[in-house]
């Protein structure tokens, strides 16, 4: 048997329960992994919440990102054997807050020594959306990149690929992230009230980019920074962008493999702040909902 979190019904908090499942088999084009650590991040508990639909068959198992070392490969499966190192999404029916889980071959790739178990969690999902958000409109050299929401996993590691990039980075956060995203080499504008006022004093050109990953009227308010409004990239709402004249985030299959390059080399650091136990799920899904977490929460089964 093995220990995965679920929930319910769709709702609140109280709807998670940590249950007793068989060890999961993988079927075609998947693996089995031992789960070393699993990122945790705000979809996790908006699908849980119904923010992002009610087709997830109840009791639907949480968590989308994992490390791990594989136990079983698929019959179809091939660059997989048992023992492997490696980092991915979880297969269609499966969730990462476990002791064991599925994770979708085609979404996972190896995990060199160089990255531990923690940081390679936060990668499939939270790494992967940094590294398309920042590559969707290609950008030269100086050129200027804004990101709404830069305190958090994404936002700190999507400045982070723009420092790589020398691109001009500013990025908008709360008053309390200010040190953590200065520390990305990027210039922290405060968010808030007038923040489109706060960021043209440094950009008064406007932005070559756009990124949001809080969405809503923060995004309303950041938009007119965009020399375009093609230029605005929603990782957290895409509909409101496309309103806008932008886009939603657009997923490739290369992200993964090429973050975890990046990660490899030490460019980009997801900052991984807190760990929990599998046994303390619920209290650091709680933390990321909070809304107040600076870069990455781990659960370490």
């Amino acid at each position: 048997m093995t220990k995965t979190l679920v929930f319910t019904a769709f709702g609140g908090p109280e709807t998670q329960q940590l249950v007793d499942r068989e060890v999961p088999a993988p079927g075609p084009s998947q693996v089995a992994i031992e789960v070393k650590a699993a990122g945790v991040n705000p979809a996790d508990w908006k699908i849980r919440a119904g923010q992002m639909g009610d087709h997830w068959k109840l009791p639907a198992p949480m968590g989308r990102e994992a490390s791990g070392i594989v136990i079983a490969v698929g019959d179809d499966v091939e660059g997989f054997t048992v023992g492997d190192a490696v980092l991915g999404q979880a297969a269609k029916g499966h969730g990462t807050f476990a002791q064991h889980t599925v994770l979708n071959a085609k979404q996972t790739v190896a995990k060199l020594e160089e990255l531990s178990f923690a940081v390679a969690a936060t990668l499939p999902v939270a790494g992967a959306t940094a590294y398309d958000v920042t590559h969707q409109i290609e950008l030269e050299p100086g050129q200027t990149m804004v990101i709404l929401g830069a305190g958090g996993g994404v936002g700190l590691m999507a400045a982070q690929i723009g420092k790589v990039h020398q691109f001009n980075v500013i990025g908008v956060a709360s008053a309390a992230k200010q040190q953590l995203v200065e520390a990305t080499g990027a210039t922290f504008v405060e968010s808030g009230a007038d923040v489109a006022e706060r960021v043209r004093e440094i950009a008064p050109d406007g932005a070559d980019l756009v990124i949001d990953l809080v969405g809503g009227q923060p995004l309303r308010d950041i938009a007119p920074v965009a020399k375009d409004p093609a230029l605005i990239i929603s990782t957290a709402d895409p509909d409101t962008a496309q309103q806008l004249g932008g886009a939603g985030v657009q997923r490739t299959k290369e992200g993964l493999e090429k973050i975890t390059e990046v990660a490899e080399y030490g460019l980009v650091d997801p900052h991984v702040v807190q760990r929990f136990s599998l046994d303390e799920a619920q209290q650091a899904i709680a933390t990321v909902e909070d809304g107040h977490t600076a870069g990455k929460v781990v659960i370490e089964p």
